[in-house]
């Protein structure tokens, strides 16, 4: 009975991997089919000649790596601004005292609940009359003002720490803002790592903010993803788009690999306590 139920669940969990990978498969094929194979009928499944060309067409269209090197910037620049911003916010409300604090907490949690879009227009007209449009800034502003759900994971966090840490510290004369860089940030290396990921992929995958701020030379890849690869009667290159798009999510795919463990162990402690 044992066997079977566990078979079972095997068969469920396996069958949920094929049909959540199989976008990806289906893009990884077409990535190696040659043009004419996207037209053809019936269609082919399988590339009868698979070839590299495609991911070098789509490196030498147009600037590419010039794109990645855009995108980079702006996540990058993003999710370490964010992840110390969030952390020292998370410890101020897990460890400190102040009047209305659980209500500023609450507050705090229910902006997560407001669609970022709805934001985007007054956000335009705010950086434009400061004339931050067209540049990182927004970027370095959004990343110092810290992430209601990451504030949330580092409170969660800091908030389950032995209370005779910060005391021991309090005697040998540490402060507060001592306290924070030489005994809780060091410990939360779950958090960071999870926050470092969470926050790095939302700037890589970002479309909207970017097409809205920034022009076609400072623009990030996914903006150019989209638009990018186009025949002269404005048709589009299925097979280059797909290349382009493989490519596109190795930087994440390759920190999540490098900082999975952390992030397995951030998220499996965000709701303790």
């Amino acid at each position: 009975m044992v066997f079977t139920r566990r078979s079972a669940v095997y068969m469920v969990l396996v069958a949920l991997l094929v049909l959540f990978l199989s976008p990806f498969g289906w893009l990884l094929i077409t990535a190696f089919k040659d043009p004419s194979e996207l037209r053809a009928f019936p269609i082919h499944w399988w590339p009868h000649h698979p070839s590299l060309d495609n991911f070098k067409e789509a490196l030498t269209t147009w600037d590419y790596l010039g794109y990645v090197r855009n995108s980079l910037t702006i996540s990058v620049i993003y999710a370490g601004l964010v992840t110390l911003a969030s952390a020292w916010a998370g410890f101020g409300f897990a460890r400190l005292e102040a009047p209305g604090k659980r209500v500023i907490f609450g507050v705090l949690l229910s902006t997560m609940m407001m669609p970022q879009i709805i934001t985007l227009v007054p956000t335009y007209l705010l950086f434009g009359k400061i004339g931050l449009v067209n540049t990182y800034m927004p970027w370095v502003l959004w990343g110092l003002c810290g992430a209601p759900y990451l504030i949330f994971l580092f409170r969660q966090f800091f908030a389950n720490m032995p209370k005779e840490l910060e005391e021991a510290a309090i005697v040998d004369g540490c402060g507060q803002i001592r306290i924070f860089w030489r005994i809780f940030l060091p410990q939360s290396w779950p958090v960071i790592a999870t926050s470092i990921i969470l926050s790095f992929s939302w700037t890589w995958g970002d479309y909207i903010a970017p097409a809205l701020l920034l022009d076609t030379n400072r623009t990030t890849l996914a903006v150019k993803l989209a638009t990018g690869y186009v025949n002269a009667q404005g048709a589009t290159l299925s097979n280059l788009v797909a290349a382009g798009a493989v490519m596109y999510v190795l930087p994440v795919l390759a920190l999540f690999l490098i900082l999975q463990r952390g992030f397995v162990a951030g998220i499996s402690t965000s709701g303790l306590k």
